[in-house]
């Protein structure tokens, strides 16, 4: 197959300004490297498309894909994921990863735990602020912990997220709400161990690759998973392969999500256990990241001695399933419906 990549490289939006933590989602080029070799492995022709922008003009240029292999995160909006995908399915080409609709419900970290709580998964209780009096009507036992509550890859999340007091709840929303000027997200704060399980596939195909545990280790920040431990996570992070009764209740809790949700192709699944050792759902990662040795996924797999390609190869199974032959494209649909009169009318 012919295979476009969409992705946002961070040196790009670099050099127009933008900050480290603003860009802390985008990827290297050596990712993109990594991308193509996998695909290339696999027998395929790639195409390097680029961002949203730069998928706009190749349409308008006329230029089409087989699939397109869309790691491409966007910049503005709680549709920013959504929009390679919605922009694609506007013109009927198929991609890897999952649609617009939950690419925007996930990002939002609230309307998902709504969703998630809707299908009896477990996952702690939660308040939004999404002004600074909103917190004085948050009704949860302390400690809580708060974080942005469409943001990734641990961004607004420090050693200051786990709030022992209501003077400190203010405190920390005041501050999160004037540096992301997004809601804020409480939760109940969760004791036990924190697990994310890599998953592969959709619907009923999908599977827990394998779990981890994710360690912190001394010198890294308290209490979370936070953005500078990720980013520093080489020195300051362990990823431990888990295989016990309590990261299998993790993985089924998972694989409920996943399915529920309606993601695909493969992701992660973050958990943090209760105090009674209850796997709770988090947040889940339709979109997660690929680099082969930094991404939680394919180091997942490497640990599960799963190669990289292995990877790749199930993704493009599983988005490979609904492409489908027939019928004219898009843009020969031109003027089918027309305006409101030439409608059929009921």
């Amino acid at each position: 197959m012919k295979i476009g990549i969409t992705y946002d490289l961070r040196q790009d939006y670099l050099d127009l300004g933008y900050g480290e933590e603003e860009t802390a989602e985008f990827d290297r080029p050596d990712t993109i490297d990594a991308v193509e070799r996998a695909l290339r492995a696999l027998g395929h022709r790639t195409d390097r498309i680029g961002n949203v922008q730069a998928l706009t003009r190749r349409l308008a240029a006329g230029d089409r894909w087989d699939l397109v292999f869309n790691i491409a995160e966007g910049l503005n909006g709680i549709g920013r994921e959504a929009q390679v995908p919605a922009l694609l399915d506007a013109w009927g080409i198929p991609y890897t990863f999952s649609d617009p609709l939950v690419l925007s419900l996930t990002l939002h970290k609230g309307m998902t735990k709504r969703v998630v709580r809707d299908l009896g998964i477990p996952t702690p209780d939660f308040a939004e602020v999404r002004e600074i009096g909103d917190v004085e009507a948050v009704d949860l036992p302390y400690p809580l912990f708060a974080k942005p509550v469409a943001e990734g890859t641990g961004k607004g999340i420090d050693g200051a997220s786990m709030i022992a007091d209501p003077a400190r709840l203010r405190e920390v929303c005041a501050r999160l709400l004037r540096d992301y000027r997004q809601p804020v997200l409480v939760e109940t704060f969760l004791p036990g161990r924190e697990f994310t399980v890599g998953i592969a596939g959709t619907g009923a195909k999908a599977r827990a690759v394998g779990t981890i545990e994710v360690v912190l280790g001394e010198n890294a920040e308290r209490h979370a998973y936070s953005y500078e431990n990720k980013e520093r996570c080489e020195e300051l992070v362990e990823y431990v392969l888990v295989d016990d009764d309590e990261s299998h209740r993790a993985e089924a809790t998972a694989l409920r999500a996943w399915r529920g949700l309606g993601c695909r192709d493969a992701g992660r699944v973050d958990l943090r256990s209760d105090a009674s050792g209850t796997p709770c759902f988090i947040e889940v990662n339709p979109l997660a990241g690929i680099h082969p040795e930094h991404s939680d996924l394919p180091i997942i797999c490497a640990k599960r001695g799963i190669p990289y390609a292995r990877l790749f190869e199930w993704i493009i199974e599983s988005a490979s399933e609904r492409i489908t032959s027939g019928g004219p494209p898009p843009e020969t649909l031109t003027g089918r419906t027309g305006s409101g009169e030439d409608r059929d009318r009921s």
